[in-house]
């Protein structure tokens, strides 16, 4: 986390449901802060949530919104303020304006809460959102295996209202670093296969390998890593006419790789215009997410 910060990386996002509630996102960066107070106000963190604990699906409700900024509010101890703040998902049973209201009276207007996001939305979402709100940041999707939201208005939606796009899985939740070159290299127990993601199972894992292979080519002649070129391309939409400010989040487990993610490059347009044939003639094998995972919502 240290070395993220030293490398410009101070848009750090998590989720409540990251971990158990005596070891998730919030608990760490509690520890963070309290061993290095004199950074709080150097980072911006983002945190997902809404889980209702007993039922354990999604929910929006006023009851539900209380309990979970008070939970996160809590785990933090007061070390930092709570910058940003998203539902995991939309829920669609609960009007916005409800929602929203409660977290702008009783968390913004009171000094506990900075601002609010959405995260995994359509286009729709976005737009009416913001008759009720002041959303700060909309987090998606995108890498070269997910360029949906260049296309279904969502990229659109942000650039309209001045709204930061921040990237999720820039580098295909690992696809992109090159580290597996065939289905075999996957760890066993990995939670790609082991929550049957669609686009790691075997027979489109053989196709989708085919995409990495040609992202390595560009990377090779850049002098830079995979995963490198993937998330700056991310980065790199952003200058085009019509996208919003682009900000990759890519994750990391080491400070190697995060020193390895947080390195800026600039891609040419001709760079960009090799990418765009490469994606033009490309399908990604399989869904994003597995069925059960409610996505565009």
């Amino acid at each position: 986390m240290r070395a993220a910060l030293k490398n410009g990386a101070n848009l750090w996002n998590g989720g409540d449901f990251y971990g158990g509630p005596d070891y998730n996102s919030l608990v760490l960066l509690e520890r963070y802060f309290e061993k290095y107070p004199e950074d709080a106000d150097n980072v911006v963190i983002s945190i997902k949530g809404g889980l209702n604990p007993k039922t354990h699906q999604l929910d929006a409700s006023p009851e539900n919104t209380r309990y979970t900024l008070d939970s996160c509010l809590a785990q933090l101890k007061g070390r930092k303020k709570l910058d940003i703040f998203e539902f995991g998902r939309n829920d669609a049973k609960v009007p916005m304006e409800v929602t929203f209201g409660v977290l702008q009276k009783e968390y913004i207007g009171t000094g506990k809460l900075g601002g609010i996001s959405l995260s995994e939305v359509r286009a729709e979402t976005i737009h009416e959102a913001v008759k009720h709100a002041n959303i700060v940041a909309v987090e998606v999707e995108l890498s070269l295996f997910a360029t949906h939201v260049l296309e279904n208005g969502v990229a659109a939606a942000c650039a309209q209202y001045g709204i930061p796009l921040v990237a999720y899985s820039p580098i295909g939740r690992g696809m992109l670093t090159g580290q597996f070159k065939k289905f075999e290299d996957i760890p066993k127990d990995s939670l790609l296969l082991q929550m049957n993601f669609p686009r790691f199972q075997k027979e489109n894992f053989d196709i989708n390998v085919q995409l990495v292979e040609k992202a390595e080519e560009i990377a090779k002649k850049k002098g830079c890593t995979t995963a490198q070129l993937a998330i700056n391309w991310t980065r790199a939409l952003s200058r085009r006419p019509g996208m919003p400010t682009i900000i990759p989040i890519p994750g990391a487990t080491t400070k190697d790789r995060v020193e390895e993610n947080s390195r800026q490059l600039d891609l040419t347009d001709k760079e960009m215009a090799e990418i765009d044939t490469i994606l033009a003639k490309f399908t990604p094998a399989g869904a994003r997410y597995p069925e059960v995972f409610p996505t565009d919502t």
